[in-house]
């Protein structure tokens, strides 16, 4: 495996950040930027000159990840040549009535299923369940394939973002990248480090990923008390994410606010808050979250083989990005130190990040978490 990454600001202009020249002979390219970054045609365009004939994916962002540094309004580029192993590009559209169920079966049944390694998936932030889309790919994959991946950011704005499949940007979009090759190894971690707080309330009215009430009263009200009555978006609700305990499973996902409608007094998180589950309000703790991070590194490094991989796919939860601030940057450096001075880091801050939930399901969607995939031909 071979990679190339570069990144290109307004004040900075494009800049190599690892250099080893592919020209023209990319086997995948990946762009994480702003939105409007990612939505400018002479840029977009630079990368398809560069990288001809290689598919380009990848997704607006709340923030860009390009070696250990975390970056706003840039555009980081990182093109991959595989020597032993080779990819499939597949996409969906998500219709008005959000088939993302449907979305995710479709994807999973467009991939050959053999010699299937590992599928990435990165899919529109704010038009589609994660929870039902998580659930699409995972019951209609092999067995033994696991999903990562994210849902595009659109910085702290909840107004648009996009994800670009083969130089196509375009909203409601899913795109799933397949990898394929008895010679690729994979390995995957996530993990939060929020601590939970105040009582357990459970979910009484809810409708998919819309949720109305926790104890019979308002949701919404319930988080004014806690965040006041001129901090209740979508934002500041971020840093009170929600523990989910459904039966006897205990707390394991995470769910975070995308959208918050007044009229109705409900809120919409990235993925389903079940009838009849459990929540609890969770609160940052800065250490852990750092913490968190180089745990999900481990647990990558394990499951690869325990082999300083050659690229690792970051991708981190705004929540984390709004809470750490200018420690941001410590939780991409404790991955580094896990994974070693020779991996190539890429990635983006998401709004929502989808990982195998421990070794009980190869897909599920998470919130507040830094989710991790490394790769390695041996």
């Amino acid at each position: 495996m071979k990679i190339e990454q570069q990144y290109w600001t307004a004040s900075e202009g494009w800049q190599n950040e690892q250099a080893t020249p592919l020209g023209g002979n990319a086997s995948l390219v990946l762009v994480f930027g702003a939105t409007n970054i990612l939505g400018d045609k002479s840029r977009m365009d630079e990368v398809r000159t560069r990288y001809s004939g290689a598919p380009v994916v990848g997704c607006s962002t709340s923030g860009e990840i390009c070696g250990t540094r975390v970056r706003d309004d840039s555009l980081v580029v990182t093109a991959i040549r595989f020597e032993h192993s080779t990819i499939k590009l597949v996409q969906a559209a998500i219709g008005e009535n959000d088939d993302s169920l449907s979305a995710g079966k479709r994807l999973a049944q467009a991939l050959s299923h053999e010699q299937l390694v590992h599928v990435v998936v990165l899919s529109d932030g704010l038009k589609i369940n994660g929870t039902e889309l998580a659930r699409g790919l995972r019951e209609n994959l092999p067995t033994n394939v696991a999903v990562t991946g994210g849902m595009a950011g659109d910085g702290t704005n909840f107004k648009q973002t996009q994800v670009c499949a083969d130089g196509e940007l375009t909203e409601g979009l899913v795109a799933a990248l397949g990898f394929y090759g008895d010679r690729l190894k994979v390995g995957y971690g996530s993990l939060g480090g929020w601590d939970p707080f105040g009582p357990e309330r459970l979910i009484t009215r809810s409708k998919g990923n819309i949720l109305y009430e926790l104890d019979g009263r308002s949701a919404l009200e319930l988080y004014k008390e806690y965040l006041g009555e001129n901090n209740a978006g979508p934002a500041d609700a971020l840093l009170f994410p929600l523990a989910l305990r459904t039966g006897d499973e205990g707390y394991g996902l995470v769910r975070a606010v995308m959208v918050i409608d007044e009229e109705t007094q409900s809120m919409t998180f990235a993925g389903d808050m079940p009838e009849g589950g459990y929540a609890r309000l969770m609160k940052a703790n800065f250490d852990r979250l750092i913490d968190g991070a180089a745990g999900a590194a481990h647990a990558s490094y394990e499951t690869l083989g325990s082999v300083e991989p050659e690229l690792a796919l970051l991708i981190s939860c705004v929540g984390r990005k709004l809470v750490l601030k200018q420690r941001i940057e410590e939780e991409v450096e404790s991955v580094r130190e896990v994974l070693g001075q020779n991996t190539v880091l890429t990635g983006f801050y998401s709004y929502g990040e989808i990982c195998p939930h421990g070794t009980f399901t190869k897909c599920e969607l998470h919130n507040q978490t830094m989710t991790i995939t490394t790769f390695s031909e041996q």
